[in-house]
């Protein structure tokens, strides 16, 4: 056992860690050296006060917020923030009116600082865009969302997007040292920061947090005190957001390259975030025809299977079947022969003239059909003549010999 702290506890006690600890200069600011370490273009114009407006997309407890409040420091701004989720356009009004008069009047710029900004509506982001660009404010907009996505297009023209990463382990240490000096009798045992790290994912609050709640409780956090108070890792994964659509495309992909067990990682990212695993069984079912099809048509009865297995047993069960059909899938040989095909025919049919269904095709349904020869000369069985039915055409008379079905050999 290692104590790997010794530090001093300041009276406001009602004050969170997370709050106490936040950076007024870039010494006590860790992570994102990528775009704020020295002489980086963006830390060059923070520390010189001309700084225009910017959206910062990273995960959560990346140091969005804390970032924001340090361009405040930096370029003596007022600062006034917002999260999209509590406060609505009205508010944000009031608040533009006042930072034109104070610029006017005093000669003092207001940093707008939108926490979530991608929960505004696109009507909504559009009441920024006279403001930002006439320089009225310096628009702050934080998200977690790929802004590409989620932000108006003429705001993000106008403003510069950065992108945050998630924390490495060093620097969680280093704002857990940090967070010691307000604990100067506390003791935390090697294994608990260890565990506090590795369990917080990157998410500098909920390291805090844990270390907090333990901090409080105790004046000597063992391993034990620290599984209790962070039971679960930190995973971000919104649903209908970019974790969605990444994890599921890394899914995707890990079975098409023939890798079992990252496929089985990445579920298992999946499961751990509670994403539904009807869709992941649906995604499943497609990708067995998209990238196996003929190559193994077992795979598509199986991924059929699977989501009505999935349907009928739900969760937790539900992963064990899943797990079985992605690492069949990963294993299969591949072979996109149908789809390929299927898009080189749609393709004819965008781009050639479309001909009639040759009349040998066609059913004789009525009399003027017989008389215009539909179904004439059709062979419909090979047996019934070889010779013939091997030289048949099927395609229109523009498309014969027309090859789209091409199976790997």
């Amino acid at each position: 056992m290692t104590d790997l702290f010794d530090i001093n506890l300041e009276n406001n006690s009602h004050i969170p860690l997370a709050e106490k600890l936040r950076p007024h200069n870039f010494d006590q600011f860790f992570g994102q050296t990528h775009i704020v370490g020295k002489g980086k273009a963006l830390r060059r114009l923070i520390e010189t006060g001309n700084i225009s407006s910017i959206i910062l997309w990273g995960p959560p407890g990346c140091g969005k917020t804390t970032l924001a409040r340090l361009i405040a420091n930096y370029t003596k701004s007022y600062f006034i923030e917002f999260s999209a989720v509590t406060s609505g356009i009205a508010d944000v009004r009031k608040v533009i009116e006042k930072a034109k008069n104070d610029l006017k009047f005093y000669s003092k710029r207001t940093i707008l600082f939108i926490d979530e900004i991608h929960r505004f509506n696109k009507a909504q982001q559009d009441a920024f865009l006279p403001h930002v660009e006439n320089g009225s404010i310096i628009l702050i907009g934080a998200t977690t969302e790929n802004p590409g996505f989620e932000v108006n297009a003429p705001l993000i023209s106008r403003s510069q997007v950065y992108h945050l990463e998630m924390l490495s382990e060093k620097d969680i240490l280093e704002i857990l040292t940090r967070a010691k000096e307000f604990y100067p009798k506390l003791k935390i045992d090697k294994e608990a920061t260890l565990h506090i790290i590795r369990h917080s994912n990157g998410d500098a609050r909920s390291a805090i947090n844990a270390f907090e709640l333990s901090a409080s409780i105790t004046k000597h956090i063992t391993l034990k005190i620290a599984e209790n108070a962070i039971q679960r890792k930190a995973l971000y994964y919104d649903k209908s957001g970019d974790s969605h659509f990444d994890t599921i495309s890394a899914f995707i992909k890990s079975m098409r390259g023939s890798d079992p067990d990252a496929s089985l990682y990445w579920l298992a990212r999946m499961i751990k975030a509670g994403e539904d695993p009807v869709f992941i069984a649906r995604r499943m079912v497609i990708f067995a025809s998209e990238d196996i099809t003929n190559a193994d048509p077992q795979a598509l009865i199986l991924a059929t299977a699977t989501m009505q297995a999935v349907h009928m047993v739900g969760m937790p069960e539900a992963q064990i079947v899943l797990a079985q059909c992605a690492t069949y899938l990963a294993s299969a040989p591949k072979s996109i022969a149908s789809y390929a095909g299927l898009m080189a025919a749609m393709s004819d049919i965008d781009e050639k003239r479309l001909e009639p269904v040759p009349l040998h095709l066609r059913n004789p349904v009525n009399k003027v059909y017989k008389e215009l020869g539909a179904g004439k000369g059709h062979i419909r069985y090979e047996f019934q003549d070889p010779k013939n039915h091997k030289n048949q055409t099927y395609l229109p008379d523009n498309l014969i010999g027309r090859k789209y079905y091409k199976p790997p050999k």
